[in-house]
């Protein structure tokens, strides 16, 4: 048995690891890679193995580093199932749909307005690759044993982090080895406990913050001192966010605020198609966690929930104070760019970032406090304020 890694590691992003034994051979994950501009030229490039010889894909969760290089995987000739959580299977349709949709965006607008070194600017992948993925997407249940040769099986244990999330247990050549994937915080507002594995003869597992503990969580007393600050100066609060669970943790953590009149009577603005879709996976999958239909249905009374693009550009010329929670969570693209390119330059405005930013992707600079940004190919002046809240972290720490 050889076991090869093609991303996760030296980096947390683009996490592909293959086992190769000679009964079969199977990929865990199969992520995009983030960040630094040496790391995103990586996806370009086609992996050093015949992709047609992997038999199957197992996903742990359906982040874009986790499993945003479906679509070019299928595309070099891989043709086998890709198994995965029933709520995964729903969240990486959406990842991968909107991954190709800005992908194909960006790409039409860098040729329009030539800012682009490449002529013709292309995407990584089309919406159209990325629809050729989903037949191959088959869902399975935790704690189910499912059978890949008459001597190789694994199965999903909950791993928290996100909606669907699991780690995996795969039996292979009288050996046990377990892939973490991403594991979340024992005490997550929105999901239970990661469940711990408790034999193996290999453990691969995450180190996102593997050398750090996280601090004492001061999440919501920090949420309402921002906001409050930031309206008393007449000021609007941008969250760029991950639409896949940080914006429901978000959402969260606004309304335990407002319901006990901690924050001002504002409007409260979730702008990310993404992000509402996931919404609904939480209503249709209240097993995966904490919240009632009926708190999931109250919590989002408090919300307005933009998907038209041209409502976007209408709430982007309110003048009103408001809260916008907009993807990306790494400020990499989305909609959140729209708001940063009418709001970075005043200082009356806030930035909340709420979660990692990796190394080389604007939300990094922008913690890192460079004074300026380059959005579409144009620099604007950061004068806006820019916090990060800490302990909101998807992912368990040294102590985990």
């Amino acid at each position: 048995m050889k076991i090869y890694f093609f991303g996760g590691t030296e980096t947390v992003t683009g996490s592909k690891t293959l086992i190769e034994s000679d009964e079969i051979n199977v990929m865990i994950d199969c992520g995009l890679f983030q960040g630094l501009k040496e790391l995103r030229l990586l996806n370009r490039e086609p992996l050093p193995f015949d992709v047609s010889l992997i038999d199957f894909v197992i996903l742990t969760h359906g982040h874009l580093d986790h499993c945003g290089w479906l679509p070019l995987l299928v595309k070099y000739g891989f043709e086998g199932k890709i198994f995965c959580t029933a709520p995964t299977k729903e969240i990486t349709k959406l990842i991968l749909l909107d991954s190709a949709k800005i992908q194909e965006e960006e790409a039409e607008r860098a040729n329009n307005e030539h800012y682009s070194k490449h002529d013709p600017a292309e995407p990584l992948y089309t919406v159209a690759d990325a629809e050729k993925v989903f037949p191959l997407l088959k869902s399975v249940n935790p704690n189910e044993e499912i059978k890949l040769s008459d001597s190789v099986s694994f199965n999903f244990f909950y791993a928290s982090h996100i909606l669907g999330a699991c780690s995996i247990s795969l039996s292979i050549e009288d050996k046990k080895l377990v892939f973490s994937g991403d594991v979340g915080q024992d005490d997550d507002v929105l999901l239970f406990p990661p469940i711990k594995p408790k034999q193996a003869d290999y453990i691969f597992l995450e180190s996102t913050y593997g050398n750090r503990v996280h601090p004492e969580n001061k999440s919501l007393q920090d949420l309402e001192l921002f906001i409050n600050n930031t309206f008393k100066r007449g000021g609007n609060v941008i969250i760029p966010s991950f639409a896949v669970e940080r914006v429901q943790t978000m959402m969260y953590l606004l309304w335990q605020l407002k319901k006990v009149g901690r924050i001002p009577n504002i409007p409260y603005i979730i702008d990310t198609p993404m992000g509402i879709d996931v919404l609904h996976l939480f209503l249709e999958n209240t097993k995966w966690h904490r919240l009632t239909p009926h708190e999931c249905e109250e919590m989002c009374r408090m919300f307005t929930l933009i998907s038209d693009y041209k409502d976007t550009i209408e709430a982007i010329y309110n003048k009103r104070p408001k809260v916008v929670i907009a993807a990306s969570g790494m400020v990499t693209g989305g909609r959140v760019l729209s708001y940063l390119e009418r709001y970075i330059d005043k200082p009356e405005n806030t930035v909340l970032l709420v979660g990692y930013q990796a190394e080389g992707t604007r939300g990094r600079r922008l913690l890192e406090g460079e004074p300026e940004i380059k959005m579409y190919g144009k620099y604007y002046q950061v004068k806006a304020s820019v916090f990060l809240i800490e302990g909101l972290s998807a992912h368990g720490d040294q102590k985990i």
